[in-house]
């Protein structure tokens, strides 16, 4: 009796939903001694670092240190911590003889709402070859704890989840073969060597240099409003960080559009990888004075500058009120962060001006390591694929719909204007 579960769910923010497209669940159940930690740990093995596996024994005897009951309290933990890790960004591998009449409701209740692909395998071993298996452990500790009485009361032949939920896997399969398969069926491979960065800078035509915010053909593009409303990011389960943070919490909302891009960009990063989302939406009466204040910065190291030279150096990194993307809730300042929440190595901080990193905060700037540079091209890949327009000389800030990205993408009118939170 074999069956397979490969869900692929929508990005829809719901109280239950876990994971992202790109992360698997693997579910891994059988008697003791039937090779299930084996299988999980060569999994790991298999792909490498961003794998959580989560034990049954691990949470229910260390952690818990309860017997195996229909209440016992590490079957919710089991499946919150299979939650936290797929949200996290990682591939989970659950693996225990999680009963089925025990755990089965905690197991459907995941595998249904991760939203990348989910399998669930048994693995089929007699009883006699349990207790071959068992004997051959070099540990005599465990074995004078754990005896054959023990096995032949725990074991339950052919323990299958409902629905037909389950692969298979007979005994005679050996570890080699087991982790292939289950590698090939979840399409768990190890991420593919990363050729290095190319600088796209240098690849720029010099016929086309950078377009700056103060460029007249940003203004000229009309508005066409869409009146899609501002949503809260803090509501759909991103990292949000703080450092912006305003009373209002104004910061953390976007449009609709821009959310949904942002869900999508998130899924095309690599897993053990996530955003971490710093600003969004920015009032108008802010903007105007980020502005006011950066370019009377450059009037005092500039004395000799016209007005029109301050008003296009200022609009490097400070877009204009008039058309700032901000203030339409069409742009977001984002970064990096490792399945820690750690930010990860980028080049500079964000929001650092041109002054201060000597230029490194240009997308693409020559100055930066190799590392730095790979990772703004995982973020700039994984923006760019969910239909964002970069800022080139802000390599956190990203923009849809707005006069700047209608400009970059030959778009007759943007979608999105100055708007007011409600």
């Amino acid at each position: 009796m074999t069956g397979t579960t490969n869900r692929t769910h929508r990005h829809l923010a719901t109280a239950t939903a876990a994971g992202r497209e790109d992360t698997r669940l693997v579910v891994i159940r059988g008697n003791s001694a039937s090779g299930k930690s084996s299988v999980a740990q060569a999994l790991r093995d298999h792909y490498g670092r961003g794998v959580a596996i989560v034990g049954q024994d691990v949470i229910r005897r260390n952690v818990l240190r309860e017997h195996d009951t229909a209440r016992g309290a590490n079957i919710a933990l089991l499946g919150r911590i299979a939650r936290e890790a797929l949200n996290a960004g990682f591939h989970v591998v659950l693996e225990g003889i999680l009963y089925a009449d025990r755990y089965s409701h905690m197991i459907t209740s995941l595998v249904r709402d991760h939203r990348g692909v989910s399998r669930c395998y048994y693995l089929d071993v007699p009883l006699e070859a349990t207790l071959v298996r068992h004997a051959s452990k070099a540990d005599a500790a465990y074995l004078a704890q754990v005896t054959d009485s023990h096995l032949t009361s725990w074991y339950r032949e052919m323990d299958l989840l409902p629905g037909a939920l389950e692969t298979v896997i007979p005994a005679d399969s050996t570890l080699q073969n087991t982790v292939a398969r289950i590698a090939r069926e979840t399409n768990l491979a190890p991420p593919s060597p990363t050729p290095p960065p190319q600088n796209k800078q240098a690849q720029k035509n010099p016929m086309n240099p950078l377009v700056l915010m103060s460029d007249p053909r940003v203004a000229a593009i009309p508005v066409l409003e869409c009146e899609e409303p501002l949503v809260d990011v803090r509501d759909h389960d991103f990292r949000v960080d703080p450092r912006k943070q305003d009373p209002l919490g104004a910061f953390a909302h976007v449009r609709q559009g821009v959310l949904s891009r942002l869900q999508h960009a998130r899924a095309l990063l690599p897993a053990g990888t996530d955003l971490l989302f710093i600003e969004g939406y920015r009032p108008l009466r802010l903007q105007q004075r980020y502005f006011t204040d950066y370019r009377n910065e450059l009037a005092a190291a500039q004395p000799g500058w016209t007005a029109e030279q301050l008003h296009q150096a200022a609009s490097r990194y400070v877009s204009p009120p008039e058309i700032a993307p901000h203030s339409a809730g069409a742009s977001v300042d984002v970064t990096l962060v490792d399945q820690d929440g750690q930010e990860l190595d980028l080049g500079t901080r964000v929001n650092a001006s041109p002054e201060e990193s000597g230029g490194a905060c240009f997308t693409h700037a020559p100055n930066l390591s190799d590392h730095a540079r790979h990772h703004r091209m995982l973020l700039l890949n994984a923006m760019e694929g969910a239909g964002f327009t970069n800022y080139g000389t802000e390599f956190w800030h990203y923009s849809v719909a707005d006069r700047y990205d209608a400009l970059m993408r030959h778009e007759p009118h943007a979608r999105y204007g100055p708007i007011e939170l409600p």
